[in-house]
């Protein structure tokens, strides 16, 4: 699960450990290897680490115990300003008192770099962000979006290798958010930066990254590309934490291959699934379907697709998707999305129907 051997990586933690109270570990022994140039998202609730993680690498928290590596070289005992990396936080921390071009300039004043070195990257870095015409301006006189533009482009402004962020979205609206997690993506591509991202928002962190590390006390519980995270989650955490998903409680009653088990649901169905985290017969299992892989209209399904009785509790009109609520195997919270299309019937409460879905599409995860 965890790629720790790559002497390749751009950033490395090698068996990085860290405690604040020399008793309880707030990151556990974490192996993470990253290669140059990759849109990396540590991603997780509130408490799990991936913030002491990029806090470590910035060079603001110390590790307890292993070693952080940037291009081959330990940078644990190298101070944050030596590092030459580049931080973006969610409220910005522009200088208030400072013109934009004076912002962008102070980090390239603090590298002793010439004045007409220095006007021409600040303006390159304005250009990036379209805010060629703010150089003037006090983050005062700016939008939120505005700040968070000249956030990033002073991060970018030296031209580092690696560029840290912080929740940088947080504070923006929906609208304004989902423009920015495409401009800095394509930015971090184009320039060819190796980025490490911190969120505990999932769209954002499966929209914007080559790989998401998703962090839970102290771990990461799994680390793969966005898709991969989405359609095959290694655990009930993950299944849970990426996306909407559906889960029934039963027991493994068979196991018939590699790539398929029978569970009987605690309200007494018999269905298959995908064994991932169940190994024997017996094993407890909580089974995982997506919203959008459930058919309610089982005849449209394939041949082998498992069919169950199911009650609609609530219908609710989404524009682009229809949502409907069911009762399923003794679960009221169990979720089908379906497309909004002309053919698409619109379910009152207390109508009972048949769903079904494919075995594949259904995977067998821890308890």
């Amino acid at each position: 699960m965890l790629d720790s051997t790559d002497d390749q990586s751009f950033v490395k933690f090698d068996r990085v450990q860290k405690s604040y109270d020399g008793e309880n570990l707030v990151v556990k022994d974490l192996n993470l290897s990253m290669p140059q140039g990759e849109f990396l998202t540590m991603l997780g609730p509130s408490g799990s680490g991936k913030t002491t993680c990029l806090m470590m690498l910035a060079g603001f928290e110390t590790a307890t115990h292993g070693e952080i590596l940037l291009d081959g070289k330990p940078i644990n005992n190298i101070p944050p300003h030596k590092r030459g990396i580049g931080m973006v936080f969610q409220n910005y921390a522009l200088f208030p008192h400072m013109t934009v071009a004076e912002n962008l300039a102070f980090p390239l004043e603090v590298r002793k770099l010439d004045k007409a070195t220095r006007e021409e990257k600040v303006k390159r870095a304005l250009d990036m962000v379209q805010m060629g015409a703010f150089g003037g301006r006090r983050p005062a006189q700016l939008s939120g979006g505005q700040q968070q533009r000249i956030a990033l482009a002073r991060a970018l402004v030296f031209e580092p290798e690696l560029v840290l962020m912080d929740e940088p979205l947080g504070a923006l609206d929906k609208q304004l958010r989902e423009h920015m997690q495409f401009e800095i993506t394509r930015l971090a591509h184009n320039l060819g930066i190796t980025t490490v991202y911190v969120t505990h928002d999932q769209t954002e962190a499966l929209t914007m990254s080559d790989r998401v590390a998703v962090f839970e006390d102290g771990r990461i519980q799994q680390l793969a590309p966005p898709d991969t995270l989405y359609e095959e989650p290694e655990n009930s955490f993950v299944a849970q934490f990426i996306g909407e998903n559906n889960t029934l409680e039963g027991v493994v009653t068979d196991i018939k291959g590699p790539d398929l088990c029978e569970v009987k649901l605690d309200g007494g169905e018999i269905i298959d699934a995908k064994p991932v985290n169940v190994s024997k017969v017996g094993d407890r299992t909580r089974v995982s379907i997506r919203p959008e892989r459930v058919e309610m209209n089982p005849e449209r399904l394939q041949e082998g697709a498992h069919t169950l009785k199911a009650e609609v509790l609530e219908f609710v009109y989404m524009g682009d998707i229809f949502r409907t609520r069911l009762r399923v195997a003794g679960n009221e919270e169990f979720v089908v999305k379906t497309r909004n299309a002309p053919d698409q019937v619109r379910l009152a409460p207390g109508t009972h129907v048949d769903i079904g879905w494919l075995p594949q599409d259904c995977r067998a995860l821890d308890a």
